[in-house]
This record gives C-alpha cells, structure tokens and sequence, in this order.
C-alpha cells in the first residue's frame, strides 16, 4: 500500500513538473532559419553589356571612349564596318555592368533576376534594352546570358542652366528573369558520409544544442558539434535518401542561445540599440547640459539735435549662457533594458545623450556589456 502511494506521488509530482514546463515559454526555432547546409551556397555573377533605346540619356561618347569600342565591336560581329577614323556620338547607348546571383542547384534553362548599373556617364537607363550579355564567374567561365527590358524606377530632369532633380537613382535597373542559366554548377551535397551545419550566428550555446537535439531525435552520436558554428551529422550516401533526411534535421525545432550583451551605437545617425541582456552595476549618473546662445546687432548712436558730431552705427554683442539644473539619477545593480530606458527618458536625454551616458558607464566599469560603435 505504501509502495503504491509512492508511485502515485511520484507520478503527480511529474505531470506537475510537465504542466510547469508546458506553461514556461520556450523560444524555440527551426533549424532552417537558424543555420545552413555547407556547401550549398550561392554564386556571383557578372557580365558587361549595351543597353540601346535610350532617349538621349546615354553616354556622351566623348568622355566615354569604352563605349565607342563596345559599338565598334558589335556590329563587326554582325558585318557592319565602321570606319577607325569615325567617332560616331550616340546618346541612346550606354555603357553596363550586370551581375546577378546563381542560386544553388540551378538548371541550364532557368532564369535569374540580373541587375544592370551604368559605368559611363549615362544619366538614365529608362526605357532601356539590354543586348545579349554573357555573365562569368569567378572561374571564368559564363554560367548564365542576360537580356531583356530594364525595370527603372528613379527618373532624372535637368534644365538647359544645369539645374537638375532626380528621384531614387536612374542609372541603375532590374530585369526580373533576364538571365537565362547555361551551365551548372557542381555541388558536393551528395558527397561524404556527412553533412555539415553551419549556423548564421556563431555560438557556442546553440552549436551545442543543435548536436543534443539531433542526437535525441536519430540517436547519440548521430550529430557532433566541431566549433562555435558548425555541426557536423552522419548521413545517409543515397542522394534521395539524403534529401529527406536534410529535410527532417530542417524541421528540427531547438531553443538558440541568448545573444551576447551589446550596446551598438550609430554614430552618423545617432541610433543606439540596447540588448535584451544588458545589464549595469550600482552607478549614479548626472545628466546636463549647456548651451551659449551669442547675438550680433547694430546700434545706431545720433547726435544732439544742434550737435556737431556724426550719426555713426555702433554693434553690440549680447551673450546668454543657459545652464539647465543637471538631474542625477541611479541605475540599481542588474537593471533590465526597460529600467535603462525608463530611467534616461525620465530625465529627458536625447539620442546623443544617451550615447555619453552610455560611455561613461562603460568607462566606470558599470556597463556589463560590448559597446560597439560603427
């Protein structure tokens, strides 16, 4: 009887822990969106070309001599001889970068989005065609051929006095599907007895758990994590196989690592962002400031009515210094963001000021965090 009553103790005391448990939030994600397959990786392309059609916003030619060359070249291809001594000036063709990205496992025949950015003078690639452009890579070899209609979505005017107003940037565009894939790029996904995760983040915390939920879910010693960012999985060798076993690990839902406590702050644009984690030891912070305010005007002094002298203008110089009361506040030991936040509004520090505030702490040694300033 006493055994029994053990045992149904014991088993209340676990659905209680399942049900603590169940209750916690647990911030887990999906493997996919934490990490990536090497190997498995995308490539970069790029390509020269001519885009023609322009309305009188190509290149001038006269300071574009690259572009002259580029024409001559063409139509020699196609039987057109144009004499060397000739220095045709076209305004509707200009000069062109492409590049685009090969997604990984793309087939000859698919097509890829390309992006086209002049490299002369042009003042507008609107309205624009592109012409037959192969697209390297880095080994050389071309992998894809764009050409197609520019997508533009900025636009230029300008005035005969040199005035001009441009919206967005009209010298660049996009052609959706504008590249068509000619050659594959091998992969060794199917290769080896392993595959390798490499997370988007570096850290140690989610590596681990990575390698621990894997091993729970296919059995110990399925997965091994190598460093702070790569885990490395047994697979199976049959490329099918494989695929749906990458698919599972995928699905594969862990709770990541906290991030590391930093303080990153933009010191063009003034924007300061505070992580979650940081925190600050017992500190006392004064904040003020001053501001001197000087005015320049002019004076004029006249004379008596029956004076001698000379109406003459006298400046005057007024000088204000404002001084508002400094406010000291305390930061308590191991506050949270929000009490960060709330304490600095309540004495009405701006952007900047909070920046100063900051540095201080982390020269006093208060701040428990990575100041980082780009």
């Amino acid at each position: 009887m006493d055994l029994q009553r053990i045992k149904i103790l014991a088993l209340m005391a676990a659905l209680t822990a399942a049900l603590v448990l169940s209750a916690t939030p647990v911030r887990a994600e999906r493997v996919k969106d934490l990490a990536s397959v090497s190997g498995v990786r995308t490539n970069q392309l790029v390509g020269y070309g001519l885009v023609v059609g322009l309305d009188g916003t190509g290149d001038q030619t006269s300071q574009a001599p690259f572009t002259i060359q580029s024409i001559k070249n063409m139509l020699a291809q196609f039987g057109v001889t144009v004499p060397p001594e000739s220095n045709p000036q076209l305004k509707n063709v200009a000069a062109v970068t492409v590049h685009a990205e090969l997604p990984p496992f793309s087939k000859p025949g698919q097509t890829i989005d390309v992006s086209v950015s002049s490299i002369g003078n042009a003042g507008s690639l609107r309205g624009g065609t592109l012409l037959l452009a192969p697209l390297r890579g880095a080994d050389g070899e071309v992998y894809a051929m764009a050409q197609g209609s520019l997508i533009v979505s900025g636009f230029g005017v300008s005035g005969r006095d040199g005035s001009r107003i441009a919206v967005n940037v009209p010298s660049g565009g996009r052609i959706p599907g504008g590249a068509t894939v000619e050659r594959e790029v091998r992969s060794n996904f199917a290769m080896g007895q392993t595959v390798t995760l490499n997370l988007n983040s570096p850290d140690f915390t989610t590596a681990t758990r990575l390698a621990e939920g894997i091993n729970r879910m296919l059995g110990a010693g399925t997965a091994a994590a190598i460093d702070a960012v790569s885990v490395q999985v047994l697979a199976p060798a049959d490329p099918s196989q494989r695929i749906a076993y990458v698919s599972t690990l995928e699905q594969l839902e862990i709770q990541p690592g906290e991030a590391p406590a930093r303080v990153i702050i933009n010191s063009r644009t003034g924007t300061v962002v505070i992580g979650s984690n940081v925190r600050v030891l017992p500190a006392a912070v004064s904040h003020g400031s001053l501001s001197v305010t000087i005015t320049e005007r002019t004076e004029v002094n006249q004379p008596n009515a029956f004076g001698t002298g000379q109406t003459v203008e006298v400046p005057r110089s007024e000088i204000e210094i404002d001084q508002p009361k400094a406010r000291m506040f305390k930061f308590e030991a191991g506050v949270n963001l929000d009490a960060i936040v709330d304490a600095v509004n309540r004495v009405g520090a701006a952007p900047g000021d909070l920046v100063a505030i900051l540095e201080a702490l982390k020269q006093a040694g208060a701040l428990r965090a990575e100041l980082i300033v780009i």
